[in-house]
């Protein structure tokens, strides 16, 4: 779509020179094809670094961008981006194809294939299952009955998906107008999930706004699980019963978290870290540590706390 059509559809004014946009990015990751946007401080370094074709920002930020980055004025990047996400949304249908299947594969009469959908050697495939459009399951893995792969999405070899997982749902990200309505902003990415991992029942895997979601080789997933959108969860990890993990936050490897502890997004878990059952994640965590409570803190500190507090309940009593 060219940008001076973007521009109209958004209502903004383009003057500059004409190019055709493929879709959208973030700064540190948009082409030179796609346009990207900036509405938090927190990311004004990667300004003038950006490879974007052009960007949505207000007009203090303009002189910051590189010189070959075309501007589109707004006082509502991130509204304005919720708007242009709905322009390269992938166009949903029910429209089916025999999918090329590896050798040896057991799949149910009544799973749903998209199209151009690629089946390796081995896999089987239990009934009510839906795989859309695009998706590549690989060689030697299970899905249970009643799972949905959404469009575009990976799986990798060897993989246990349980009854009830849905793996590439929209991830969930709204941006708000001034009176208060939620916009939806469109979540074109994917999820890629590697090898040797098992996903529990009514585990949900949501997509990236863009890029992907990646879930890395030998995770293993208990029921229940949340998983946010453009979240990268490190290899070997495991997460027990109702755990969380809010959006574009990044979990180092072998990380362990147990049941109904979460994360808030935008964060970095260091490998080797050990997330107590019930805890609340606010920061980021240096690796190799154990973290309970909330906010989460050092183990030792949490329990120093407790026992501090059990103290002084004491006293009050007494």
């Amino acid at each position: 779509m060219l940008l001076s059509k973007i521009a109209k559809e958004l209502g903004l004014s383009f003057d500059g020179e004409d190019i055709e946009i493929t879709g959208i990015h973030t700064l540190s990751e948009a082409g030179s094809v796609q346009i990207s946007f900036f509405d938090n401080a927190r990311y004004k370094d990667q300004l003038s670094q950006t490879r974007a074709a052009a960007v949505l920002c207000e007009e203090r930020y303009a002189l910051l961008l590189p010189k070959e980055t075309r501007v589109l004025i707004t006082d509502e990047p991130y509204l304005k981006l919720a708007l242009a996400s709905k322009l390269f949304a992938y166009n949903i249908s029910t429209k089916t194809s025999t999918p090329s299947l590896g050798k040896n594969c057991d799949i149910d009469k009544s799973v749903v294939f998209g199209r151009n959908v690629v089946i390796g050697d081995d896999v089987i495939i239990l009934a009510n299952c839906y795989i859309g459009d695009d998706v590549t399951i690989k060689a030697g893995t299970l899905l249970h009955a009643n799972v949905s792969i959404y469009h575009h999405c990976e799986v990798g070899q060897n993989c246990i998906l349980h009854s009830g997982a849905v793996i590439g749902s929209d991830g969930f990200g709204f941006a708000h107008t001034k009176d208060g309505r939620h916009v939806k902003i469109y979540q074109n990415g994917n999820v890629i999930i590697g090898d040797d991992v098992e996903i529990g029942a009514n585990c949900a895997i949501d997509r990236a706004v863009f890029g992907t979601t990646y879930i890395r080789e030998g995770v293993k997933m208990d029921n229940l699980i949340q998983i946010g959108h453009n979240c990268d969860i490190g290899a070997y990890s495991l997460f027990a019963g109702q755990a969380g993990i809010a959006g574009s936050t990044k979990v180092g490897r072998n990380a362990v978290f147990g049941g109904q502890s979460a994360t808030s997004g935008h964060l970095n878990i260091g490998d080797f870290v050990q997330v107590a059952g019930k805890s609340g994640v606010t920061k980021s965590l240096e690796g190799g540590k154990t973290y309970a409570g909330f906010p989460a803190v050092e183990h030792k500190e949490w329990l120093k706390n407790q026992a501090k507090l059990s103290s002084l309940l004491k006293k009050f009593k007494s």
